[in-house]
């Protein structure tokens, strides 16, 4: 394995986050040496959901206007609805994902995350997946929707539900190896 100790991912979130699209890439990111930062519209604590039920929240650490995309490797995007719908309304958000995309960097989304690609205006000709109630508006903005645990297309790595976590997961940190190895 590759040492992961340079590569910084930063998570984009705010209330309504799906909880384990949060926490357990997050997990696996830290288990592999990667460094995280968790960056949301302030800096209260911020409400995840497991399904329809309140489940834990998190604390983060930066708010998105101090976010300078140059400091990451990576961008994780997870899902939840509220969560994408909510960042997609609000401009930094959006800009961020500009930026990581701009830059060639990896760009992580889960179930409904890829909203957020959409706002961005990025997916049109990239292989995607994501929760079955997003993937007409990925067809309508352009991308190539499939119905797969995980996709991995250039930069843009993409699953559908919490079941995918594992191999989300695993395409995200082969993908940070692959570039620590080149760098």
């Amino acid at each position: 394995m590759a040492d992961l100790s340079n590569a910084h991912v930063l998570i984009l979130a705010t209330n309504g986050f799906e909880q384990d699209e949060l926490f357990k890439p997050r997990q696996a990111l830290l288990d592999a040496g990667v460094r995280v930062t968790l960056a949301s519209l302030g800096t209260d604590p911020i409400q995840g959901m497991k399904h329809d039920q309140k489940g834990e929240m998190i604390t983060p650490e930066l708010v998105v206007d101090a976010v300078d995309t140059e400091d990451y490797t990576a961008l994780l995007l997870p899902g939840g609805v509220a969560n994408p719908d909510t960042l997609r309304m609000n401009d930094r958000s959006v800009e961020i994902v500009e930026e990581f995309v701009e830059d060639g960097k990896y760009v992580a989304a889960i179930c409904h995350a890829p909203w957020l690609l959409i706002e961005a205006d990025v997916v049109d000709g990239v292989k995607m997946t994501s929760w079955p109630s997003v993937r007409t508006d990925l067809a309508n903005a352009g991308a190539i929707v499939v119905d797969e645990e995980v996709v991995r297309d250039g930069q843009f790595i993409t699953s559908r539900k919490p079941d995918d976590i594992p191999a989300f997961n695993k395409a995200l940190i082969e993908a940070l190896a692959e570039e620590m190895a080149e760098a």
